[in-house]
């Protein structure tokens, strides 16, 4: 590992060691890590160091002060890659992961999600329960950014992102493609586990204040409500979509379907 000094970059980050490591064993296309001097060589330190030589990658030692300059998220852990911008894929590559796979999509719509937390949280169980990607708006929405990468623990690194320039557009196109279309909604008749959830399906949540908006409630096939049993009105979208995530395990994977 080489000492260098780091200049400002404004360039794409991926921050903190867990999405580092993730970002290497995904294929990322990383220009350089920067690693704080002195940082202890751990199993995920260690890790990094490894995959990036054998990738050819440099690995750079920095001061603190000069990773917190460049870090966009002040949560890095001592090691930053600088990385390319992100590629974001389409729904038709989403649908053919899928089948792929051999099992019917599972395609996660993000309306108007702004926290980049919920949106690095929703793409980390997006991964683990196998959904096949996650669709997001072009304006009004948080996109791939160090912050939302760190939040999903690297998810972000093995999930497909679709970023789509009328969202109410793109949930008729999902529906044209033979997708059962969800909206998570307070008001819904139907409750996330009397809904069918084990053929293609794409599953709608909405914003963290407003919901879901009237043009792309409209595209729904139907909408579902999560019962709350509680003083609290509802659940964050991440959290939200968690819930339903893993309601399609249960009836893909577990209950014999």
């Amino acid at each position: 590992m080489s000492k260098a000094r780091a200049r400002k970059i404004h360039s794409q980050t991926v921050e903190g060691r867990r999405a580092v490591l993730e970002a290497l064993r995904a294929g990322r296309e990383i220009s350089r890590i920067l690693m704080a001097e002195g940082i202890e060589f751990w199993s995920q330190v260690s890790e990094v160091v490894m995959l990036a030589n054998d990738q050819e990658i440099p690995v750079d030692a920095v001061s603190r002060n000069e990773l917190e300059r460049v870090s966009h998220t002040g949560k890095h852990q001592g090691v930053i890659a600088i990385v390319a911008d992100p590629r974001y894929a389409s729904v038709e590559e989403m649908v053919h992961l899928a089948d792929e796979r051999g099992v019917p999509p599972l395609i996660v719509v993000l309306d108007g999600v702004q926290d980049p937390h919920n949106f690095g949280a929703v793409a980390r169980t997006a991964n683990a329960a196998g959904a096949h990607g996650i669709v997001i708006p072009e304006r009004r929405a948080v996109g791939i950014t160090p912050g939302a990468i760190r939040a999903s623990a690297g998810a972000l690194e093995h999930v497909l992102v679709a970023r789509e320039p009328n969202l109410s557009r793109t949930v008729k196109y999902l529906s044209q493609l033979g997708m059962r279309v969800i909206g998570l909604d307070a008001e819904g008749e139907a409750t996330h586990t009397g809904t069918d959830v084990t053929g293609p399906t794409a599953i709608v949540v909405g914003s963290e204040g407003q919901g879901i908006s009237s043009e792309v409630r409209a595209g729904c096939d139907e909408l579902v409500a999560i019962p709350m049993h509680g003083e609290v009105a509802s659940l964050n979208a991440s959290v939200s979509a968690a819930v339903v995530l893993y309601e399609a395990v249960r009836q893909r994977y577990l209950s014999g379907n």
